[in-house]
């Protein structure tokens, strides 16, 4: 009883100071074997590892236990991943894309104020169950059981007729679910494997969008749960993006067709014009740069535009170099440059 309090006490203490512990269990055999804690802000980059992900690292204990602890993740509920393999970090950097031998990883939700533990399964499986104070740290991994009964229905019968009745049954399976959540992190994570080009889902996923009020609604819960983020603003450019493409593929395509070609004409006709406007302007102002200068002081910006030394222009103009110098100070003053490459930079626009 004492230690149920304890625990208990302990659970709320981290809760009440704002900090997060994430603890597990692993095979001894991991020992001093890094373990990695990801943050993923980015939907699209949930599938593996990236470098950039990550925040914190720990090394399993002799008895297979790692402990991540502290007050600077953020308040509100995000993905994380904790991430082990047995790579070296001294030798390469393969750990980090979860190309590792006995590489393991697992997504889950979390806070800054959240107690998780990851205990070993029966079975002595890793990181496939968690403990938490938060309720929904458990949601991705729900997920990922119901997307391993979707792949089993698809795989039993190759045939279109089959995959037609499973899309429909498993969009609207794991929409639902997402939607049971409240919480539109485990949405995203579902819209994201639905609309991935990669799988088998997408066409269906172009089908879908088209004329079902879901994504629009979970643009709505992700605005009002997680206002200004960048996962929420990625979300909406996509699905706008592809409404229009499928609005393109279902009959607008002239109409698209037309106007783009418009576009792209009215676009490289701009482009011409802007050219030539810039080359006319380019040469008036070169012609005003002249007209201030006399004709021996123009005859030697050519021989400088030339790269000709001083003392070759003399000789080229059968004067002396001191003659040469003086009208070089002269066009200087008039140009109001310092030098020769000034000279160069202001003809050879």
């Amino acid at each position: 009883m004492r230690a149920f309090a304890f625990l208990v006490f302990l659970l709320s203490s981290f809760a009440v100071m704002g900090q997060y512990h994430f603890s597990g269990e692993l095979s001894k055999e991991n020992a001093s074997n890094m373990v990695y804690l990801s943050l993923v802000e980015d939907y699209r980059k949930s599938s593996r590892v990236y470098l950039e992900q990550i925040i914190r690292k720990v090394a399993v204990d002799s008895l297979g236990q790692f402990n991540f602890e502290g007050n600077n993740l953020l308040n509100e509920n995000r993905i994380y991943r904790i991430h082990l393999d047995g790579c070296s970090e001294n030798t390469n950097s393969q750990h980090f894309l979860g190309q590792c031998n006995s590489s393991q990883s697992v997504l889950f939700i979390a806070n800054n104020r959240d107690t998780l533990h990851f205990p070993t399964s029966f079975g002595h499986q890793t990181l496939c169950t968690v403990n938490s104070t938060n309720p929904k740290s458990s949601l991705i991994l729900d997920i990922e059981a119901l997307k391993e009964e979707m792949i089993f229905d698809f795989m039993e019968f190759r045939s279109e007729a089959n995959q037609k009745l499973n899309s429909d049954k498993w969009f609207g399976k794991l929409q639902d679910f997402g939607q049971s959540t409240e919480e539109p992190l485990a949405e995203l994570y579902i819209y994201d494997f639905l609309s991935d080009k990669r799988n088998e889902t997408y066409s269906h996923y172009l089908l879908d969008i088209s004329g079902n009020a879901y994504y629009t609604d979970l643009l709505s819960r992700l605005k009002s749960s997680y206002p200004n983020t960048g996962f929420a603003q990625q979300y909406e450019a996509e699905i706008i993006s592809d409404q229009h493409l499928v609005s393109f593929r279902n009959g607008d395509a002239w109409s698209w067709k037309w106007i783009l070609t418009g576009l792209l004409v009215f676009s490289l006709g701009l482009n011409v014009y802007l050219v030539f406007r810039n080359q006319s302007k380019t040469k008036k102002q070169k012609r005003q740069l002249l007209q201030k200068l006399t004709s021996q002081e123009q005859k030697i910006v050519q021989y400088i535009l030339n790269d000709r030394s001083n003392k070759e222009i003399a000789a080229e103009m059968f004067v002396s170099l001191s003659t040469i110098k003086t009208h070089i100070n002269n066009l200087y003053k008039k140009l109001d440059v310092s030098s020769r490459q000034e000279v160069v930079a202001r003809f050879k626009k």
